[in-house]
């Protein structure tokens, strides 16, 4: 268990002046951010995997972990509907204790395995789905047994740990292992770990919906315009892609109902049928969409 060794090299740590303790703190991190460039080939995989999977009728997106694990794992789950319009419906947060162990520790809650599997039973968890599990120990019992119940009942797993060859790794459909070592403060898997756990959900749930057509150009184009300056971003997104004007792209977001791929269509000459029509037919990829638009105009 590399997380819980003590460490020669913060030995006397409490007595090191603040700038000391600091730069041993910052090290860590960088230390984390490297542990996620060696796993890179293994994200890769685990990207294309999940990819694969959800396009196939409509699966869902499954996040399952305890403590600070399962608070990362959900709120990298939590983002992706405003950022990428990703249904709520095909998304699953489950975190050991339930809603209340978001901000505070339930204890025991890490060990209830049979909650585990029996959460995914509930959900009726299947071969359209994709689970990420994750646990810094990788032998969290709540966390393995929604893994191990997802993978028994045909769905695609996912374990991320920074302890090598522990079970959520060699049980998962693909086990990505984040080598951090062990902590400045031993077990203190918030720390380094915990930060390259939140790096590696971020690429992989970025590097899946970049695959699903949700971004065009580096532009987040299934935003939700839920407040003014998301409304703005839409708009300034649109004026970037077409060259029109803000008057326009206003008229072009509200007949698309507020929909900027929509609109994208709508300012390059479609009527709105056209432009669903298209979307549906390149499986919301709007460059794949534009590519169809161009061809009928060519045509």
């Amino acid at each position: 268990m590399e997380t819980e060794t003590v460490s020669q090299r913060y030995s006397g740590l409490d007595a090191w002046e603040p700038s000391e303790i600091l730069d041993a703190l910052i090290e860590g991190q960088l230390a984390a951010v490297a542990a996620v460039r060696g796993a890179r080939s293994a994200m890769e995989d685990a990207a294309i995997a999940i990819e694969a999977r959800l396009r196939t009728g409509n699966g869902r997106l499954i996040y399952a972990g305890a403590g600070t694990s399962g608070r990362l794992a959900v709120q990298d789950g939590a983002e992706l509907p405003p950022t990428f319009s990703w249904p709520r419906e095909r998304l699953l947060l489950l975190i050991a204790g339930g809603d209340e162990a978001l901000v505070h520790s339930v204890e025991g809650a890490e060990d209830e395995s049979e909650r585990g599997a029996e959460i995914i039973r509930r959900h009726e968890v299947g071969q359209h789905d994709a689970l990420l599990g994750v646990a810094a120990s990788g032998t969290t019992p709540f966390t393995l047994a929604c893994l191990t119940e997802a993978r028994a009942r045909g769905a695609l797993t996912v374990g991320i740990a920074n302890n090598p060859g522990t079970p959520l790794l060699t049980q998962a459909d693909h086990g990505i292992w984040l080598d951090t070592g062990p902590e400045a403060i031993a077990g203190s898997t918030r720390m380094k770990a915990g930060t390259a756990q939140k790096i590696t959900l971020n690429l992989l749930s970025s590097l899946v919906m970049i695959r699903m057509g949700r971004v065009f150009d580096g532009l987040m184009v299934d935003v939700q315009a839920t407040n003014a300056k998301l409304v703005r971003r839409s708009e300034n997104m649109l004026m970037h892609l077409t060259d029109h004007g803000r008057g326009e792209v206003r008229d072009a977001l509200k007949r698309a109902g507020g929909s900027v791929k929509l609109a994208v269509l709508l300012l390059q000459g479609c009527d709105l049928h056209d432009a669903e029509a298209a979307l549906d037919r390149a499986g919301g990829q709007l460059r794949a969409a534009l590519d169809l638009i161009a061809e009928r105009q060519q045509g």
